[in-house]
């Protein structure tokens, strides 16, 4: 249809806008798309435990109602804005724009995106970020990447989460790592357990990492009128 055309190209502009000021005031994006459920906010809550201290952080909260999940991060010792999208199932990049500006991120940060839960409708859309990270619980099916292929076509990063649980059910984590990487064979990979610390500082590693890539690419002097600290 042509008013959905319209509309993702109208949200690639604005992602493309996000993107370069991001680059331009050295803030790494991520974006994280998981099912209700799957474990997103308490992979935040421990990962900004962990680099709370080494670098600065904000989370963009994406849910259609309530304020809950911003609460916990809040809570976790990060600045957070919520962003509730009523009957929406996904965040566009506006919402994102309008975010990135309520935060102001200083140089040299991170921001979190914690998508609306879904694999479907947030996979199509982008958001301006460094990278896609697709969560999926151990309590899921092991071949939902062969049935939901897009997102985890389109993410740099899955994480495996709630490991813990795997001596309680009959679910296969190679199996289901061998059916992501069927759709996607340069798709990263980590298993954690979110509440018992396993895997968390790896994920906490390859955040950094790709953010410190990406900021070594962008000249120093780079400085985008957009995703700035905010004016006096």
């Amino acid at each position: 249809m042509r008013s959905e055309r319209d509309l993702l190209a109208k949200n690639r502009h604005i992602a493309g806008q996000i993107r370069y000021a991001s680059q331009g005031r050295q803030v790494a994006l991520f974006n994280l798309i998981g099912s209700p459920g799957a474990g997103k906010t308490a992979l935040l809550e421990a990962t900004i435990r962990r680099l709370r201290e080494h670098v600065p952080l904000a989370v963009l909260e994406g849910v259609q109602a309530t304020d809950r999940d911003a609460k916990r991060i809040e809570n976790a010792g990060c600045r957070v804005v919520q962003i509730n999208t009523g009957a929406g199932c996904h965040l566009d990049a506006s919402m994102i724009e309008a975010g990135l500006r309520g935060i102001a991120p200083p140089r040299a940060s991170i921001v979190f995106v914690e998508n609306v839960s879904n694999l479907v409708c947030p996979a199509l859309f982008d958001l301006g970020e460094l990278a896609k990270v697709v969560v999926l619980s151990v309590t899921e099916g092991e071949d939902k990447p062969l049935k939901y292929p897009h997102v985890f076509r389109a993410a740099e990063m899955m994480v495996l989460t709630k490991t813990d649980l795997l001596p309680h059910l009959d679910f296969d984590a190679g199996r289901c790592v061998a059916c992501a990487r069927q759709v996607n064979p340069r798709l990263d990979v980590i298993r954690l357990s979110a509440t018992r610390g396993h895997g968390v500082d790896d994920f906490c590693g390859w955040v950094q990492a790709e953010a410190s890539r990406a900021w070594s690419r962008v000249p120093e002097r780079s400085e985008p009128h957009d995703c700035r600290e905010g004016e006096s």
